[in-house]
């Protein structure tokens, strides 16, 4: 593989593991917003109408965040009935063919996501509830998600070509 593309590859992988390892953490804030609505009330016997929103927005940043260091670590579902039984060389074949479309598809998605940010912002879109919190924070965090996937998934593909070509990027 040509030096440039073993630079993005090494720099993308690394930048996608840090993201991952900082938003892997993110499972506490998550953890300690809920113990505190539980606490407030079965204690206190007051509700926090703020929680389920804020939980669920962490949960968004958690996974999508993660999503490229979950691809790192080849940690995603894969139905394993014909795949498991191929040759790695056969196997990176196959995710160098099929992950064009996974390109695709969150090349699609980002660009989605940047539509709906920029209305977010410039509209300072709200969500319907009591809390009524400014979206365009979570959305950012989607977005930028998504294009961390999208590095990741180039990154993967690059790998796979050189796996498929018996070269692998160390």
């Amino acid at each position: 593989m040509p030096e440039p593309i073993k630079f993005f590859v090494r720099h993308v992988d690394r930048f996608n593991y840090r993201v991952g390892r900082i938003a892997m953490y993110l499972i506490f804030p998550m953890g300690a917003i809920l113990l505190y609505s539980t606490l407030a009330r079965i204690v206190f016997g007051y509700p926090v109408n703020w929680v389920l929103e804020m939980s669920q927005f962490l949960l968004s940043a958690y996974y999508l965040l993660g999503g490229a260091y979950s691809m790192q670590l080849d940690a995603h579902v894969r139905m394993d009935l014909f795949y498991g039984a191929m040759k790695p060389r056969t196997r990176a074949i196959t995710d160098s063919i099929t992950i064009i479309f996974v390109i695709f598809y969150l090349v699609v998605l980002f660009w989605g996501g940047v539509s709906s940010t920029n209305y977010s912002i410039v509209y300072n879109q709200k969500n319907y509830t009591a809390w009524a919190p400014v979206l365009w924070p979570v959305k950012v965090f989607m977005t930028l998600g998504i294009f961390l996937m999208l590095l990741q998934t180039i990154s993967q593909f690059f790998k796979d070509v050189a796996e498929a070509r018996g070269k692998p990027i160390k």
